[in-house]
């Protein structure tokens, strides 16, 4: 087991560099794509909705995959997937979309199953793992969202998809050695825990699993409508399209240092410390919301809100997903909490932007969309101060 204890760590580190590269490198070259393969930019548009809409369709059966053939049976499969999924969608139109759909399915599944893996492999390590793969994939998505577009103009659009499937052979051929831990940790599965998990109550039919799930829908929909929406309204009140984003640039990478150091601080502190952590990110994003209702043209009142905003978001992310491990008492149930919870999360996220701009199309204003904005976060802090009464939920 110690051999293999290298494959295991570098291969979840890789595992969390190839969590959302394969997806989020696409809209900033959206437009090179529709040119080359002679179709409008608006087409393409679903691009961005697919995967959101495989993830909340498939989490729920990835336990249940992972129960079958465990979790590096599983993972390895998956990459396999993903690669596949990638290179189709260099061929053509129907190809690109049913590639992305491909890759919706397999990041939903890693999406799952991390917490779990986590979990299973490194117990004592639950917060420093999860810090470290949740700070590797913000970084990642930051990077290859920048490089995307230099890569077009110097190459293509197809050699960015290249590099992506690239990086996911390397995952691969870096995890393929933990197949041979996959039986070592099963073998010393017992048959009281086998016994167990047959038996046990199914998430959806626990109500603190139902405030996890409305915990992570809001949590998502909170940071995508941020992502969305706040440099259209800081254009809106007068900032140029340049300064809106560099903001948008601000808002997604204050959640790096976040991931880094919070998921340790949660796993090491009690209860009641972890409901004040939380509570006070949750009252971050609270103001920064407050404040959209006084909408300023200047640029520090919208680096403010940027900041108050992306802070609380950046932090619930990381928070969630060392949760998924910490709230479960095996990692069967951590991995049946996480596919609810992403399942329904992810539906909630993938209407909420939508529903922002089109309330403000319908009113001609933020006002209303805004009040309703801040009535969520609202529950969903109320929600996740409910998470923080016991130490298990599931």
């Amino acid at each position: 087991m110690k051999k293999s204890s290298k494959f295991l760590f570098f291969g979840l580190i890789m595992m969390g560099l190839i969590l959302r590269v394969p997806f989020t490198s696409i809209p900033p070259i959206l437009t090179d794509i529709a040119r080359g393969l002679h179709i409008s930019v608006s087409s393409l548009g679903i691009l961005t909705t697919i995967p959101l809409l495989m993830f909340a369709i498939f989490s729920p059966i990835a336990p249940r995959i992972a129960q079958k053939f465990g979790i590096a049976r599983t993972f390895a499969g998956v990459l396999i997937l993903l690669m596949i999924g990638s290179l189709l969608r260099i061929v053509n139109v129907p190809f690109l979309f049913i590639g992305t759909a491909l890759i919706g399915i397999g990041i939903a599944m890693l999406n799952v199953l991390m917490p779990s893996a986590v979990m299973t492999y490194f117990p004592n390590k639950i917060g420093k793992l999860t810090a470290i793969y949740t700070t590797v994939m913000t970084c990642a998505t930051a990077l290859m969202s920048a490089l995307a577009v230099p890569i077009t103009q110097h190459s293509s659009w197809q050699m960015v998809i290249i590099v992506l499937t690239v990086l996911l052979a390397i995952t691969f051929v870096i995890w393929l050695p933990n197949i041979k831990r996959e039986k070592q940790v099963q073998v010393h599965s017992s048959t009281d825990e086998q016994k167990q998990t047959k038996h046990r109550e199914s998430a959806w039919r626990t109500p603190k699993a139902w405030i996890m799930l409305v915990f992570s829908g809001l949590q998502s929909l909170l940071f995508y409508t941020g992502l969305t929406w706040l440099p259209t309204m800081a254009t809106e009140a007068g900032l140029s399209q340049t300064l809106a984003g560099n903001l948008s640039g601000i808002y997604s990478l204050i959640g790096i240092p976040l991931a880094l150091v919070l998921p340790a601080i949660v796993e090491a502190i009690s209860l009641r410390k972890r409901q004040l952590l939380m509570g006070f990110f949750d009252a971050l994003g609270i103001i920064g919301i407050v404040m959209l209702f006084w909408q300023q043209s200047s640029f520090t009142y919208w680096l403010i809100v940027s900041l108050l905003i992306g802070c609380a978001a950046g932090a619930l992310f990381p928070y969630l997903m060392t949760t998924f491990s910490l709230k479960a008492t095996t990692p069967e149930h951590s991995a049946e909490l996480s596919g609810m919870s992403q399942s329904g999360g992810y539906l909630i996220a993938s209407v909420g932007p939508f529903l922002f701009g089109y309330g403000h199309t319908l009113f001609h204003s933020w006002t209303f969309v805004t009040a309703c904005f801040l009535g969520l976060i609202v529950i969903m802090t109320i929600a996740n101060l409910l998470l923080e009464r016991e130490e298990k939920i599931y």
